[in-house]
């Protein structure tokens, strides 16, 4: 693998739970995942995003809290889905954006769609929901009719990738931190990565997201998690057992 592209599309033919969340009946496996993801990416690219586009994206819960901030994924891998359909784009996706946001499509959940302001030409999709400000695409119901099948946009490890506070890692850079990580940690499929930090460094992502989904592991979310449970926690947080700091990645 060279890309998070190439992560999502070995996903497809992968056993076992890729997200282990509450408010599923059931773990959401990997085949699923991928094919969403892919589905995501057809999706975003209906609204302009290309190789080497914008696009905003704020990642949150389906239904926030008045005290959840951005950043926490909550119980719900929609955000996670917009994240790698826009690497299947070859796309720059900037996190928890400066406003106004300036990209060609902005991601965010529908109750905090309007603490953001974004420039002309910029479309704004929100998961949770549904939305009633005009203008604005539901991304679960349009992301359920989207071609299931693997965008054709050519994708290259020295793509830049994410943007954050302006810094920006490339697709390559993510996933070899993240292969790092599962080898320093011994991660295989059937392990478990406790998520319990924002999504709001390369970092978080690198060992949060992108290592587990390098080897088939599963990650949780919420509650669900305890320590004898996890192969590692990605916190900043003193605990017991094995962590990851997202500040140590890069």
């Amino acid at each position: 693998m060279e890309t998070l592209a190439d992560l999502v599309a070995v996903g497809r033919d992968r056993e076992g739970a890729v997200v282990d969340a509450p408010e599923r009946n059931a773990p959401y496996t990997y085949g699923e995942f991928s094919t969403n993801a892919w589905k995501a990416g057809n999706l975003l690219r209906h609204y302009g995003v290309r190789a080497g586009a914008r696009m905003g994206l704020v990642i949150g819960p389906k239904h926030p809290e008045p005290d959840d901030e951005p950043g926490w994924l909550g119980t719900t891998p929609d955000p996670l889905l917009a994240l790698l359909g826009g690497a299947c784009l070859g796309a720059r996706v900037v996190l928890s954006p400066p406003q106004p946001v300036e990209a060609r499509a902005f991601v965010c959940p529908d109750a905090w769609l309007d603490r953001y302001d974004v420039a002309p030409g910029c479309s704004r999709l929100a998961y949770g929901g549904p939305p009633e400000a005009t203008g604005v695409a539901h991304f679960e119901r349009e992301l359920w009719s989207e071609n299931p099948i693997e965008p054709p946009d050519p994708v290259a490890a020295d793509d830049p990738f994410l943007d954050i506070d302006g810094a920006t890692e490339t697709q390559g850079a993510l996933l070899s931190a993240g292969e790092s990580i599962a080898a320093t940690h011994g991660l295989n499929s059937g392990d478990r990565i406790a998520l319990d930090a924002p999504l709001t460094s390369a970092g978080a992502i690198a060992a949060g997201v992108v290592a587990p989904l390098a080897v088939g592991a599963t990650i949780v979310v919420g509650e669900g998690a305890v320590a004898g449970d996890v192969r590692y926690t990605v916190t900043s947080e003193r605990r017991d057992g094995a962590t990851v700091d997202p500040a140590s990645v890069f």
